[in-house]
């Protein structure tokens, strides 16, 4: 029988202190939960390939899209579908659960400075 653990979410975001820099909480198939904590405005991107959903645990995350704007509290979450342009913006923290595929790069279609290839563990 595997090796069965809980996740205590409080824990796991005390874990680090970094930003825009998702870890790794565990594996599904072939989908990821990362835990990412966000601080600011991020950057304008989509994802070509791949639904991001996004689920605030703790502070407020504003979803810029380029018709709309979509304020979440905690508790609320946001499917952003492939080819759809998005800027998360967190107001003016929030700690958020991410669950995508695995191969999901952070800033999407856009490579720079900010784009986290290979993810920690949390």
């Amino acid at each position: 029988m595997p090796d069965l653990q809980k996740v205590n979410l409080a824990e796991a975001f005390a874990s680090f202190a970094d930003t825009w820099s998702p870890r790794v909480g565990g594996d599904i198939n072939d989908f990821q939960i990362k835990l990412v904590k966000l601080e600011g405005e991020f950057i304008w991107h989509l994802h070509e390939k791949e639904d991001e959903l996004f689920l605030v645990v703790s502070g407020r995350l504003l979803m810029k899209l380029r018709d709309q704007d979509i304020l979440l509290d905690p508790g609320e979450y946001i499917i952003v579908p492939k080819g759809v342009e998005h800027c998360p913006v967190a107001l003016p923290s929030c700690n958020v659960i991410l669950l995508e595929p695995r191969a999901t790069l952070n800033t999407g279609n856009i490579r720079n400075d900010r784009t986290v290839s290979t993810l920690k563990p949390v």
